[in-house]
């Protein structure tokens, strides 16, 4: 277990230092300055302020940038790619351009909590119903249940969240107003942003859940537990259940990693100040620290996760062994 353990961290930091590798290199190679606003700022300023940032490729103007050689260009960079590397292996992930007087930390202090609450329900609601859903479906293969399951899972996977948001949020604030249509604070205003982040997960678990339920019902250990006479619930829920999901665990890695974090369609449709809404303004800013640090907390909460969903295995099938 400590091998493989020091093995997987040993392959987690590599994952993250590549994602930090690629994003920086994007953020270069993307159009914007995060120094030009409506009014011109002095050349003296712009130095000034790229060099606080420690971004020295961006201190000269654009008429210099673009005269400057491959070999300059690349030093440049290069001195500020190893100087964001050098704070966040300190743990500094310095501050943010767009949003002054705030560093990246505090930010994503503050937003991390939001779509972490938004997620955890969504991710509950997605588990719970689609489980069942998908339980009842095998029970139930071919007859109604099934071929109801059937077309909402269909539509569950095929819709985009931006469609099921706007229709959940016309149908519950506007045509039937019991339900505020956005804003952050109160239990009545998580129900449909995150409902709508839990559809296209429920329509997924319900679909695995049922495939590997239907494996298993036919099972030798599942006639067994019958002829005991067990009631059919404990035979589903003891025996059926318990086999029947690695699959779904295996999906549960990167989907809570992508549900915690929140969804940036959902958190801007329903103006909920989480992660990814600062995600996309700092984007557009660009602020360059700022989508360094965002991708870098999705990045560590995916390999955590799968890292987690390895472990769990061992606990939920004892054959898997982490040797």
């Amino acid at each position: 277990m400590l091998r493989f353990l020091t093995w997987r961290i040993l392959q987690s930091l590599l994952v993250i230092w590549a994602v930090y590798t690629l994003t920086f290199a994007f953020l270069m190679l993307a159009p914007g300055d995060p120094f030009i606003g409506e009014k011109s700022v002095p050349d003296t300023v712009r130095a000034t302020l790229a060099q606080n940032y420690g971004l020295p490729f961006l201190a000269r103007p654009k008429a210099d940038r673009d005269q400057l050689t491959t070999l300059e260009k690349t030093r440049d960079i290069s001195q500020a790619y190893f100087l964001y590397l050098q704070r966040i292996a300190q743990g500094d992930l310095g501050p943010s351009i767009a949003y002054e007087n705030f560093s990246v930390a505090e930010i994503i202090a503050h937003s991390l909590p939001v779509s972490i609450a938004l997620g955890a329900l969504a991710l509950l609601l997605a588990l719970w119903f689609g489980i069942l859903a998908g339980t009842l479906g095998a029970i139930y293969r071919g007859r109604s249940p099934d071929l109801a399951l059937a077309v909402f899972t269909l539509l569950g996977v095929s819709l985009p969240t931006f469609v099921t948001g706007s229709l959940l949020l016309m149908l519950g604030a506007v045509i039937l107003p019991l339900l505020p249509s956005g804003g952050w604070g109160t239990l009545a205003q998580l129900i449909l942003p995150a409902t709508t982040l839990a559809l296209f997960y429920l329509a997924y678990i319900a679909r695995l859940t049922r495939v590997s339920v239907l494996d298993v019902l036919h099972s030798d250990f599942v006639r067994t537990a019958r002829a005991k006479g067990l009631p059919p619930f404990l035979v589903i829920s003891r025996h059926v259940l318990a086999n029947a999901g690695l699959p779904v665990v295996s999906f549960l890695g990167p989907a809570a990693a992508t549900v915690l974090t929140g969804s940036f369609v959902v958190e801007k449709l329903f103006t909920i100040p989480g992660l990814g809404t600062h995600f996309v303004g700092a984007c557009l800013f660009p602020d360059i620290p700022l989508v360094l640090g965002t991708v870098l907390v999705y990045t560590s909460l995916i390999v955590a996760f799968n890292l987690l969903v390895d472990i769990a295995y061992v606990f939920i099938d004892p054959r898997v062994s982490l040797n």
